[in-house]
């Protein structure tokens, strides 16, 4: 069995190294299992690179790829997974939240008749601050919702699959990748393995609500339509609604003449709730249509500067991904 462990880094200089070092003893439990590891640099603004490249060249197993600029975790993910080599692959973080003392215990369902393997935590254990686990609630909402995922299903930031599910999940060329539906899409043969994740070792989580927004969007647009089915329903029941109000005041008006009284109130509160929820379904349209040019315009997914390993350590290796 061949391991390849991917690991997006971003402001992670004072954490990688106890997480290599982890992964390292890790696999002396089992020396017949071959490994390597994929760290990718998110155009981190700290010094993580340079300490990545000081582990490598003590380290035949780690591989560093450096992004132009920030791509964003998943684009980063997709990044070490086009390196990737291994039989199987695990996704980790750089904070060493992820408990890889379960390593085995993620590993076993795929020995079985799995695809992907996924740590699950439970929402009210989690170490994580309140606006990362709200974040992560209206993530499993959306995927919910969007993408049929079970609902006792959690897509966890620690999961293990098959080499033909990364090969389906590298078919994805667009800017826009969204890991978790990329994998519920690709298979429903996934197993939970329940555990329990860590404390983060240092810092604080570098998701900001712009991330977290642009995340929900990527998953909100990129694997659904059901988002244009609904304002199409808004739509309509808006319709019916108003078609049914008016015809009502029109009746009124006739049997009752001296009763009704128009005034601009009502009218105001029509036009601004018919107005909000035009203005509402045009957004809708317009983030698909914005994105479908972003992608005939071959915006790249990700663009690699260059790889770095022990016994490559005179070669960079340019390697564009541009979909």
């Amino acid at each position: 069995m061949n391991l390849s462990f991917v690991i997006p880094c971003y402001r992670s200089e004072h954490t990688i190294i106890p997480v290599l070092e982890e992964i390292r003893n890790k696999m002396i439990e089992q020396p017949e299992i071959t490994y390597e590891v994929n760290t990718v640099n998110d155009n981190s603004p700290d010094d993580v690179l340079s300490v990545l490249y000081d582990y490598a060249d003590q380290h035949s197993f780690l591989n560093v790829i450096d992004l132009t600029r920030n791509f964003g975790q998943h684009a980063a993910m997709m990044a070490g997974l086009s390196q990737a080599k291994g039989d199987i692959v695990i996704f980790l973080d750089d904070d060493g939240q992820c408990p890889m003392d379960h390593l085995w215990e993620l590993l076993a369902p795929l020995k079985d008749d799995y695809d992907v393997s996924l740590a699950q935590y439970q929402f009210e254990d989690r170490k994580e601050s309140f606006f990362r686990i709200l974040g992560s609630r209206l993530n499993d909402a959306m995927i919910c919702s969007l993408l049929d995922k079970p609902k006792d299903l959690y897509v966890s930031n620690f999961m293990a699959f098959k080499s033909f599910i990364a090969k389906e999940i590298l078919r994805y060329k667009n800017p826009y990748p969204y890991i978790d539906g990329l994998i519920l899409r690709s298979t429903r043969k996934i197993a939970k393995v329940p555990m329990q994740d860590r404390e983060r070792m240092s810092g604080t989580s570098t998701y900001t609500l712009r991330k977290l927004i642009s995340l929900f969007s990527n998953g909100f647009t990129a694997f659904s339509i059901k988002p244009l089915r609904i304002a199409t329903f808004s739509g309509v029941i808006s319709s019916i609604v108003g078609f049914a109000l008016g015809l009502y005041v029109i009746i009124n008006k006739l049997l009752h003449p001296a009763t009704i009284l128009m005034g601009y109130s009502s009218l105001m509160a029509a036009m601004l709730f018919i107005g909000g929820m035009i203005m509402l379904m045009l957004g809708i349209c317009g983030e698909y249509i914005g994105r479908i040019y972003i992608s005939l315009n071959s915006s790249p997914q990700y663009v690699i500067r260059s790889t770095y390993h022990k016994e490559e350590a005179d070669e960079t290796v340019d390697h564009h991904r541009c979909v």
